[in-house]
């Protein structure tokens, strides 16, 4: 090409346009790659947050953990040991955008008033540190306790059994059926 010829208009003009075209393409490339890795976020997300850890399973094992310091102090019950069952792993709730539409429609034949809605919904994402896109969490139900085991050195003795027995219906909001406290040897 003679870029001699040309005015200084239609160069610029040109090199403006290859530019664009650069920019776009530029544009275009990261947005396949980011949606991937939303993808991948949501799946794992959904499916009990595997690179965390196991959040109920730590739950559990912190209340037991607290359980037994708290026993060990108190007169008569000496050591303790503390086993909490579950009903579930909990779950975490995934904020969503809902899009409604609705269309009525009155007839005049006989029929009477119709109506049609139509919603449709859309999971809210939030930016990690990385730059990933992963859903947002808008509340986290912890696991249900469904039952408590405690087995201490004073766990032999009646009175010392109803102690532990009401501070486990106190701190769980459990009928006393489901708490056993038994002798630690």
């Amino acid at each position: 090409m003679n870029w001699q010829k040309w005015n200084g208009g239609k160069k610029e003009q040109i090199l403006i346009l290859l530019l664009v075209g650069v920019l776009l393409l530029v544009i275009a490339l990261p947005t396949q790659e980011t949606q991937k890795d939303t993808e991948t976020a949501v799946s794992a997300g959904i499916s009990g947050q595997q690179e965390s850890g196991d959040p109920a399973r730590d739950w559990t094992e912190y209340l037991e953990q607290k359980l037994q310091a708290a026993l060990s102090h108190v007169s008569g019950v000496g050591r303790a040991e503390v086993i909490l069952t579950v009903k579930s792993d909990g779950r975490a709730l995934v904020e969503k955008d809902t899009a409604r539409q609705e269309e009525k429609t009155n007839e005049t034949n006989g029929q009477g008033e119709r109506s049609f809605v139509q919603s449709s919904e859309s999971t809210v994402y939030e930016k990690d540190a990385s730059g990933k896109e992963i859903p947002f969490v808008s509340e986290t139900v912890l696991p249900e306790i469904c039952g408590v085991l405690v087995l201490a050195e004073g766990g032999g003795d009646g009175g010392i059994q109803a102690e532990i027995t009401e501070a486990a219906m106190a701190l769980f909001d459990l009928d006393a059926h489901k708490i056993k406290v038994m002798k630690l040897e």
